[in-house]
């Protein structure tokens, strides 16, 4: 007789076996004819060109990942509401399962809008950042004395 954890390894062996002889059954059955056609990069239907290491600009990356946030948020918020609108549930506790959901939701909700305004706030989400400004130090040495000295780095260059 096997214990629950006997039974899940044996479903996980099961699984590795199958999966590889699946993957060898398929291995052995194609037909393997690479030539220099099949064996070019794919980048939809174009011929690749140039470095495929293009950098992007991160502001893509922030904007995807806050979009997958709020995406998640909704999937969240679905189930919520319709269990939260569950009129038997809210009877059965005298409305205080009503209560707790709402201040659940709220608090989940909260939290999110707290990173949006942290995001925002920080500029995360404004596509075109304005330059930095760079500092302008006074000093009491003129700047004709700087240049001299560069000129100077310069020629022992």
């Amino acid at each position: 007789m096997l214990t629950d954890f006997g039974t899940i390894l044996l479903f996980i062996i099961a699984a590795m076996v199958l999966t590889g002889a699946m993957l060898g059954l398929a291995k052995w059955l194609r037909p393997s004819r690479p030539n220099e056609e099949k064996l070019t990069t794919y980048e939809s239907g174009e011929e690749p060109q140039g470095n495929a290491g293009v950098q992007f600009n991160v502001r893509f990356y922030v904007v995807a990942l806050v979009f997958v946030l709020f995406e998640v948020e909704l999937l969240f918020l679905f189930p919520w509401a319709v269990v939260f609108g569950n009129e038997d549930l809210i009877q059965q506790t005298n409305g205080l399962w009503g209560w707790f959901a709402m201040a659940e939701m709220t608090a989940f909700v909260g939290v999110l809008a707290l990173g949006l305004a942290y995001a925002w706030g920080k500029g995360y989400l404004d596509w075109v950042r304005p330059k930095p400004r760079i500092p302008q130090a006074q000093s009491p040495v003129p700047m004709d004395l700087y240049r001299d000295v560069n000129k100077r780095y310069e020629r022992k260059k």
